[in-house]
């Protein structure tokens, strides 16, 4: 099946690799039985020039099937995506992926730079290390970070961090300036971020610390990976102010106050809980 093309969410073309689909497939929890099923029936169904987003829908509706926890971690690049249209929620879920690493943060706060005033995303400190994080939400998966917004972001980064200097509670604090994204970064992005000593986190950059990572590693999955809430059903949740599994499952009065019957109320708290569960 290697001589298979498909098209990728870039409008990249490229081979068919089963190895990734194995990968993401096993990333998710799926038992071998299933994951063998889901390869068997996509393989069948392939040809040339079909898209990444047609595979993955076809695989996401077996593993549904079969295992709705799987199917949610399965989802969560597009979960991320489902953070929106604002994009506030996005860096809301930033925040909160800080703040279980020990960081006390603030969302969309206004700072005071040396030469104009700055809306800071998400501001965060521990210790001596204080960032300044700007969070870029894409809607779809093509869209990439040139370079024009670690530029942008170091620019204004400067701008603050020379203000911040000036007080005597930061002389001894190491700042730094940061951009989370839930796509990717280009190559010319990561260049000049790295040279320039500016943070960078992506869906998969870096390798050991990229968003993806950190969401597995925490337990930090966006509620809208749950299968079991309609899209009407999320939208008003995250318009509670929440957008974690985990706050769903420490607040289940939520589900009652947006008009969830009963009924479901056990299996969409089965499913938060199991993807707070860190493994």
């Amino acid at each position: 099946m290697n001589n298979i093309t498909i098209i990728k969410a870039s409008g990249e073309e490229a081979p068919f690799q089963v190895e990734k689909l194995k990968s993401s497939l096993q990333r998710a929890g799926a038992d071998k039985t299933v994951i063998n099923q889901i390869i068997q029936e996509i393989e069948a169904a392939l040809y040339h020039g079909i898209t990444t987003k047609k595979i993955y829908q076809m695989a996401f509706k077996i593993l549904k099937g079969k295992s709705r926890v799987s199917a949610s971690k399965y989802k969560l690049k597009k979960a991320i995506m489902e953070l929106g249209p604002s994009g506030f929620p996005f860096e809301k879920f930033v925040g909160k992926i800080l703040e279980m690493e020990g960081f006390q943060t603030e969302v969309g706060v206004i700072v005071q730079g040396h030469c104009v005033q700055h809306e800071i995303d998400v501001a965060a400190i521990k210790d001596n290390r204080h960032y300044m994080i700007e969070c870029k939400y894409h809607s779809g998966q093509g869209r990439f970070c040139n370079v024009k917004i670690p530029l942008y972001i170091q620019s204004r980064f400067l701008d603050v961090e020379k203000q911040w200097k000036k007080q005597l509670s930061h002389q001894t604090k190491f700042h730094q300036g940061w951009v989370f994204t839930n796509t990717r970064f280009t190559t010319d992005a990561i260049q000049f971020g790295t040279c320039m000593g500016l943070g960078l986190v992506s869906w998969d950059y870096p390798k050991n610390n990229s968003l993806k990572y950190r969401i597995d590693k925490l337990g930090m999955h966006p509620l809208t990976a749950l299968t079991t809430l309609t899209k009407a059903e999320k939208t008003k949740l995250l318009d509670t102010g929440i957008v974690l599994c985990k706050e769903l499952h420490e607040k289940p009065k939520l589900l009652e106050q947006i008009g969830i019957d009963k009924v479901r109320h056990k299996k969409i708290l089965e499913d938060s809980e199991a993807l707070c569960t860190i493994h």
